[in-house]
């Protein structure tokens, strides 16, 4: 009977990936642990390029990760799975349909007013109309019912709102840290969340962001190519965890030369 203490993560999102990644390139791949994760899909994309994977500006199957071959070289295994019986209620407030009829993001970040305002401006740009101060009162199949009783019809609704930092990559170094301290009976790491502020990105017509400064405390505002550059960089810190450095860099010279030789948009 295999006596190894089992580690168990539900979620093969940016901080259960990187989490099952570190774990088991410290503790797998010396057998002080098994290590397991459990996903409904096969791959993983990072969440902030789903948009541009929609859009068809990013070719998915060429930026995704599949699962079982990423656990086979970094010493876990993977299942393929679902949590059932999660209480989400807290992020749709209780509305009637939420539940039924919406496809679920997670919970998105309360930004600074003044990127707020930069992001509706952006949008409202591209034709996309923003409501504020309407709540919504319910969600039916086909449309949405505002506060006033407005009705707007929709073949598709997408509930995003929520009011929780997104923190994937802290919580994820910090759960590892705890987990190998347990195993060696060592103490619990406290989590401490740091903003270090927030990026907004449109595809290839802009991006914005407030960058938090260490010293100050105080927030910078940036956009265009400086913003686009940090929000990259968010990308490669993700690949740099689960794949190291070096690989990391062959991705990204392989990125250059499939942009340079194949066209914009994945038309199929």
């Amino acid at each position: 009977m295999d006596k190894l203490h089992h580690i168990v993560v539900v979620g093969g999102g940016a901080g259960g990936l990187e989490l099952v990644t570190g774990l088991g390139n410290k503790l797998g791949k010396k057998r002080k642990a098994r290590i397991t994760l459990v996903d409904a899909g096969l791959t993983h994309v990072w969440k902030p390029l789903l948009h541009e994977v929609a859009s068809g500006s990013l070719d998915a199957n060429a930026n995704e990760i599949n699962y079982r071959a990423h656990a086979r070289k970094h010493h876990y295994e993977f299942q393929l799975g679902r949590m059932s019986g999660l209480d989400r209620t807290a992020n749709d407030f209780g509305t009637p349909g939420a539940q039924d009829n919406c496809l679920f993001l997670d919970s998105l970040p309360a930004l600074p007013a003044r990127l707020s305002a930069a992001a509706t401006r952006e949008l409202e740009h591209q034709k996309v109309q923003v409501l504020t101060g309407q709540p919504v009162s319910e969600v039916l199949e086909a449309s949405i019912i505002m506060k006033d009783r407005t009705e707007l019809p929709s073949e598709m609704t997408i509930w995003a709102a929520g009011i929780k930092a997104q923190a994937a990559h802290q919580q994820a170094d910090t759960l590892f840290k705890t987990l190998c301290n347990r195993l060696e009976n060592g103490e619990a790491v406290p989590f401490v969340y740091n903003d270090h502020g927030s990026l907004i990105n449109f595809s290839r017509y802009t991006t914005v962001g407030n960058l938090m400064g260490n010293l100050s405390g105080r927030s910078m505002y940036i956009e265009g190519k400086v913003a686009r550059l940090f929000y990259l960089s968010l990308y490669r810190m993700h690949q740099v965890a689960l794949h190291g450095m070096l690989r990391t860099g062959i991705i990204w010279l392989m990125d250059k030369i499939s942009r340079a030789m194949h066209p914009r948009l994945k038309l199929h």
